[in-house]
């Protein structure tokens, strides 16, 4: 194994993930404040799940985003 091209390979998937997961969560907030669903003062919580089978990872990340 080649140990900086982990380090990089790793990098690349989660800077996609982050920019995804953003976008994503930005859109829904959006969504949900134009239906009334949020006023757009809360915070939300928010939880994320990284799974890897293949190597027996599955790690759960939970946290709380501010709307203000």
């Amino acid at each position: 194994m080649n140990e900086d091209i982990l380090n990089m390979e790793v990098r690349k998937y989660l800077k996609k993930v982050g920019v995804t997961s953003q976008r994503e969560i930005e859109h829904a907030v959006l969504k949900a404040i134009e239906s009334g669903a949020l006023n757009g003062t809360e915070t939300i919580a928010v939880k994320m799940t990284l799974n890897a089978p293949s190597i027996g990872l599955n790690c759960c990340i939970e946290g709380e985003i501010a709307l203000e």
